[in-house]
């Protein structure tokens, strides 16, 4: 056995040509050794089932593994020592640089879409960290198009078969962030290098986080907010929101990113309005926190903003029943 694996390390380190492998056709290495085909290659130390199945122009690197079960789309590029593991599809052009692994071998699936970039020793799709969770219950991950999944990132699969751990499209993680088991997460959000979600934890669209974030589980983060660095969130970061802190509190609009993302300079006025009457009022007469949500609701310019009633419907979200309350406000009446 030593002999022709030194021959294999010696032609890897003289960098040798890849061995092709057909687009609709997969080998272990005994078998591509020997074959050509147009349109795609495989390394000869890498080992993929013979059951596995891979799309057009499937280029695979040294000493990857590929499951049986998995599903690779066409152009997929896996980099060296990169491994897909249990039942795992790639959508068209993903990307798993070295050390990247992809699904489990555990009941369930994990589900990439196209033009994904899994980053250097990125883990997706692996076990939950619950310890409810039972051996042999089935879970899932569902990732969508186009995310730039950062070097040394972990992302769980769901806690139990009834749920399901998505992420949406157009995400930038950065590294070392972590998403537990059932977070949904939706799409064209960045963030920054050390954040960390908990169980459950739902981000909307385009939100934004600093680095070294602490995301308290079951907790919800509105579109368009931006989370300071090092802050812990253990409430709802209600929409368009800013907040930070060792227990982050409110801070006011993330007028930053409203700008950024095209909001003009009258509806951010607005929702500034809005802000102030709900959260900054120094008269006593404005009455209790239910009070000048309502009146908001009924002033005149501002009830005919769908920002405003989006923001005011986002912060009375936070307090049905089940969820966490909005992160603290300043009392500045005091």
């Amino acid at each position: 056995m030593a002999a022709p694996f030194s021959r294999l390390l010696r032609a890897f380190l003289l960098r040798k040509p890849y061995h092709l492998i057909s687009s609709t056709q997969s080998y272990t290495f005994s078998a591509i050794a020997s074959r050509h085909f147009h349109q795609g290659s495989v390394h000869p130390t890498a080992i993929i089932h013979p059951d596995a199945v891979l799309g057009h122009g499937v280029s695979i690197g040294p000493f990857c593994t590929v499951s049986p079960f998995a599903r690779i789309g066409n152009e997929c590029q896996l980099h060296a020592g990169s491994h897909i593991m249990g039942r795992t599809e790639l959508g068209d052009n993903c990307v798993l640089l070295t050390g990247a692994v992809v699904g489990a071998d555990i009941p369930g699936q994990t589900t990439l879409g196209n033009h994904n970039v899994i980053g250097n020793y990125a883990v997706v799709g692996a076990k939950c960290q619950d310890l409810k969770y039972k051996e042999g219950d089935e879970c899932f991950l569902q990732i969508g198009n186009n995310n730039d999944i950062r070097e040394y990132t972990s992302i769980h699969r769901s806690s139990k078969s009834t749920d399901i751990t998505v992420i949406g499209d157009e995400n930038l993680v950065m590294g070392s962030c972590h998403v537990a088991h059932d977070c949904k997460i939706g799409s064209n959000n960045i963030f920054a290098n050390g954040t960390l979600l908990a169980g459950h934890v739902v981000v909307e669209d385009y939100v934004h986080t600093a680095g070294s974030v602490a995301v308290h589980q079951f907790c919800q983060i509105g579109s368009y907010s931006f989370i300071g660095g090092g802050s812990m969130i253990s409430q709802d970061v209600p929409k368009y929101m800013m907040v930070s802190g060792a227990r982050a509190e409110l801070r006011g609009l993330n007028l930053e990113g409203l700008r950024r993302n095209g909001f003009s300079a009258l509806q951010v006025r607005e929702m500034g309005k809005a802000y102030q009457k709900i959260f900054m009022a120094s008269d006593v007469m404005n009455g209790s926190f239910e009070d000048r949500l309502s009146q908001v609701e009924k002033m005149g310019e501002l009830a005919d903003s769908e920002f405003v009633l989006s923001m005011v419907k986002s912060i009375r979200a936070s307090f049905d029943l089940g969820r966490r309350g909005i992160c603290k406000f300043r009392n500045w009446s005091g």
